[in-house]
């Protein structure tokens, strides 16, 4: 049973998950071992992983204490609020994305606004995010960069967005990051390939801290001369044009 603290009001631990299938600890501090340990209250995007993640990393821990809520794009925005109550009665809570970080590209962010506004502290955990692992890696502007999320679906629609990006990533200095649903992930290197200058960089980072992880930057002219599979494997995309 989780004690209360003495702090009135429990606190919002944002806890980390791993990017693939890797051994937890491998890729994690023992601090979120503690607190999965300490915390029977989650709110989370998905419950089965977030349900195997935790039994992963604290086996002995019972699933039958944990109280689980969900926050995705099925759930009734109007309960959202509520899933915070228990911290207003001293008892802490972990926010969950079903990879990386909470609240980055995660709906998470919802309840973390939330919290300020309830004057809940928050605690941020260490642990991966594939797209600032993918920046680091780059070799791109990591003092001035934009995440995008997804591109348009529709062909002239990411036609334009595409150059865009390049126009402004030439017009500030900026890194442009953006990710795409994995089985259209050839797809969009085909798209950037083919709408990009030739001098333009681009970084394409799969599968990061997989035993597959593949991160590799290079000009459109050489990455017109390679051939890669994505297909299904999650990647982010960084492009940079310089001149």
């Amino acid at each position: 049973m989780e004690s209360k603290p003495l702090d009135p009001k429990g606190k919002l631990y944002l806890i980390p998950t791993r990017l693939g299938d890797d051994v937890p600890l491998e890729v994690l501090p023992i601090s979120i071992k503690k607190v999965l340990e300490q915390v029977n209250h989650y709110i989370v995007e998905n419950e089965k992983p977030a349900r195997r993640f935790i039994k992963k990393v604290s086996p002995s821990k019972s699933q039958r204490s944990l109280i689980v809520h969900t926050v995705n794009k099925f759930t009734d925005a109007l309960e959202i609020p509520e899933y915070l109550n228990p911290c207003l009665n001293g008892i802490s809570i972990g926010l969950l994305s079903d990879a990386g970080c909470p609240g980055i590209a995660d709906p998470g962010a919802e309840i973390v606004k939330l919290a300020h506004e309830k004057d809940i502290k928050v605690v941020p955990l260490v642990g991966p995010s594939s797209i600032f692992l993918a920046l680091m890696s780059s070799g791109m502007n990591g003092q001035n960069f934009a995440f995008n999320g997804y591109l348009p679906i529709d062909k002239n629609d990411r036609k334009n967005k595409i150059k865009a990006l390049e126009k402004l990533s030439l017009d500030k200095n900026q890194a442009q990051i953006f990710i795409e649903t994995p089985y259209r992930n050839d797809k969009m290197v085909t798209d950037l390939i083919t709408y990009l200058n030739v001098n333009t960089r681009l970084c394409i980072a799969s599968d990061i801290t997989l035993t597959t992880e593949f991160i590799a930057t290079k000009t459109i002219e050489d990455w017109k001369m390679e051939t890669i599979e994505l297909h299904k494997r999650p990647t982010i995309f960084i492009i940079q044009r310089d001149y």
